[in-house]
């Protein structure tokens, strides 16, 4: 008996259509369509050439979007200057920071579900945060610690007002205990919180913004509440019905030549260097690090930012509530509070300009926005319903302002 070809067909389809998802992330458009100057657009392109043509990168991918539409994608120089590898469509970058913007859905997601609130104090998953002391004065030999006033919430921990720091910044004694204890060299999340809940806080709770390891901590919240790890969880709520195929906190190995190797300046020029903050691709290689852990393409991170643009929902798949997405873009720091500087706050899951004036950029009030340790960043114009990507691999962090140069060239092309 002859089989129906519709089965066949339907799956041909099926192929085809991840094929053409995997090259094109969204759908494709050209800038004049959607409302930039083609002619203004090419300075986009220019501005990252040509950071890439001086020497102050080996290499970049851009993508930038308006309306839900591809209207430029483009790669430049070599992925790996060693081998000589281009920079491709499809490369994977270590998002470092990044990847603290997916953490927050996450945890958002938890919070529609009714499982946690953003006020709850976290000390009822997490007891190693139950009596925290903060720093107020002293060495890290000696330190001078009080009770904290307040319990951290989860609110806390989206934002960065819990108190928490950064072992690669300075100019406090928490500072130093935050390097002796090592962090990322724990061997899992249970072991990381462990060794958090014996460091001091560098402020009260809820009292200053602090940019720091927050959203590490909210992923062992997730794998407390949820009772899966923390990676498992991000696969089956967020990058599994986004499509974000080539997202994760670790890179098979059949893609692991596709990764992009991190670049520094130094005396001969640009070189290639090891990854920090203890990211490895291989599975069961350092944590899972809601903060710093994901690899991702341009690609993927697109269909993300599209999604938060989209209040949630990407080809029919919501992952959060319109509502709940407009309460995230909001700035969420309590008054007289600045993120890093006077023209941004921080929403729930990333940085929002609150004052365009004082950036100098012409962007809009309310377009959000975050990058990663390895010079990668994102920017969402909601106003203008843009979406725009460049993704290099360098350290130091942005050393020649490609980021300030790169947001300007995209929102001037506008007509």
């Amino acid at each position: 008996m002859l089989r129906s070809p519709l089965p066949l067909a339907f799956g041909l389809a099926c192929l085809l259509l991840g094929h053409a998802r995997a090259a094109e992330p969204l759908p494709v458009s050209t800038p004049e369509a959607e409302g930039f100057s083609r002619e203004r657009f090419q300075r986009v392109y220019d501005v990252v050439e040509g950071a890439v043509r001086d020497r102050q990168h080996a290499g970049a991918s851009v993508l930038v979007a308006r309306n839900g539409r591809i209207v430029g994608w483009k790669t430049f120089g070599s992925r790996d200057l060693g081998s000589g590898q281009p920079m491709e469509k499809d490369t994977v970058f270590r998002i470092y920071s990044m990847s603290k913007v997916v953490t927050a859905v996450a945890v958002l997601q938890l919070v529609e579900q009714g499982r946690i609130h953003l006020d709850s104090p976290v000390a009822k998953w997490l007891p190693e945060l139950k009596d925290p002391m903060v720093m107020a004065g002293g060495t890290a030999r000696n330190p001078v610690l009080v009770p904290a006033t307040n319990a951290i919430t989860v609110k806390m921990l989206l934002n960065h007002t819990a108190g928490f720091t950064y072992d690669f910044f300075a100019g406090s004694p928490v500072h130093e205990l935050y390097k002796k204890a090592d962090l990322w060299n724990s061997k899992d999340l249970s072991e990381f919180i462990g060794r958090v809940g014996r460091l001091p806080l560098l402020a009260q709770p809820g009292v200053a913004y602090n940019y720091g390891i927050s959203d590490d901590i909210l992923g062992v919240l997730v794998e407390r509440v949820t009772g899966q790890t923390f990676g498992e969880h991000v696969r089956r709520s967020i990058t599994e019905p986004l499509g974000m195929m080539d997202t994760g906190f670790d890179v098979p190995e059949d893609r692991r030549g596709r990764i992009a190797s991190l670049h520094e300046i130094r005396d001969q020029g640009l070189a290639t260097t090891a990854p920090i903050l203890g990211v490895h691709p291989e599975p069961g290689r350092g944590i899972e690090s809601g903060g710093a852990g994901l690899f991702s393409t341009v690609g993927d991170y697109a269909r993300f930012a599209q999604c938060l643009l989209d209040d949630g929902q990407l080809d029919g798949r919501r992952i959060l509530g319109r509502k709940t997405v407009e309460l995230a873009r909001m700035n969420s720091l309590p008054p007289g509070v600045r993120a890093f500087g006077p023209a941004d706050g921080w929403g729930l899951f990333s940085a929002v300009r609150l004052d365009p004036v004082a950036a100098g950029e012409p962007v809009s009030e309310g377009t959000f926005f975050w990058s990663g340790a390895a010079t990668t960043h994102f920017f969402v114009d909601p106003r203008e319903k843009v979406v725009a990507l460049v993704f290099c691999q360098h350290v130091p962090f942005d050393q020649h302002g490609l980021f300030t140069r790169f947001r300007t060239a995209v929102m001037q092309a506008l007509e």
